[in-house]
């Protein structure tokens, strides 16, 4: 029997024909993969566009009757996305339960290969290779700090073990909270201030910070606006993510 990332066996049937996820961005790897399979999503499943699926809430919140109306071969989840009394509803009503863990870009490699593998039933996507491909980069020449706010009213930011932290790290770019107790923490905004990052990264999600909203708050630092799916999704987009970010950070 199939092991998941949280080391949970999962009863996963030999042949898989129905597939609903609750992330987002698992949902955009499997309907990049096997669309056949795709038979629901969460409603924050925006990608690709125009999928057409049947909706199943959110990921914090989803309709577990409506899942369970689907017939699903296996659920997809995320360790940090989906609620754990959601999961174990899922499995208890006899639904295999699929439970990514994902905190690296190295660890979306191994976590991708062996969902696909081993929950999906598929030999691992072309499009896989090609994004770790991209991002066997070169050390950069020179480091900078960054804060990397994900909220505000309160704010918050990506504190420590964050694929966020990870993915700019590999750009050449260390977060200053990496060592925080928790993963987002709430900082105040003239804590942020005073911490004199080289860059302040505003990723459009979960809020969506701007040009607009957003760098008013840090005045004489840099603000990057960047698209979050570049910044936290672990999919497709991984392929050109390293070039798009780089690029908006000024890579050097």
């Amino acid at each position: 029997m199939p092991i998941d990332d949280t080391g949970t066996l999962v009863a996963v049937p030999e042949r898989v024909r129905r597939i609903v996820s609750l992330v987002p961005s698992l949902t955009e790897s499997v309907a990049a993969t096997v669309p056949e399979a795709l038979a629901g999503a969460t409603d924050w499943c925006t990608h690709p566009a125009g999928l057409d699926v049947a909706r199943v809430r959110g990921t914090k919140n989803p309709d577990l009757d409506a899942i369970a109306g689907l017939r699903p071969d296996v659920v997809l989840a995320n360790f940090e996305e989906n609620r754990e009394p959601d999961i174990q509803a899922l499995r208890e009503a006899g639904i295999p339960v699929w439970v990514t863990v994902i905190r690296t870009v190295e660890e979306a490699f191994t976590s991708l290969a062996g969902m696909f593998e081993q929950a999906c039933r598929v030999p691992a996507p072309q499009w896989l290779a090609t994004a770790e491909a991209a991002w066997n980069l070169p050390e950069p020449p020179a480091r900078r700090t960054a804060v990397v706010p994900i909220w505000r009213r309160p704010w918050m930011v990506a504190g420590s073990g964050t694929f966020t932290g990870d993915v700019l790290r590999r750009l050449g770019v260390d977060n200053l909270y990496e060592n925080h107790p928790e993963r987002y923490p709430k900082i105040p905004l003239d804590e942020l201030v005073a911490a004199a990052p080289d860059l302040v990264v505003l990723p459009d999600e979960p809020y969506a910070f701007s040009a607009d909203d957003g760098p008013e708050s840090f005045p004489g630092v840099r603000c990057v606006p960047v698209s979050g799916r570049l910044l936290t999704w672990y999919g497709p987009s991984l392929a050109s993510a390293p070039r798009l970010l780089s690029a908006a950070l000024g890579r050097t």
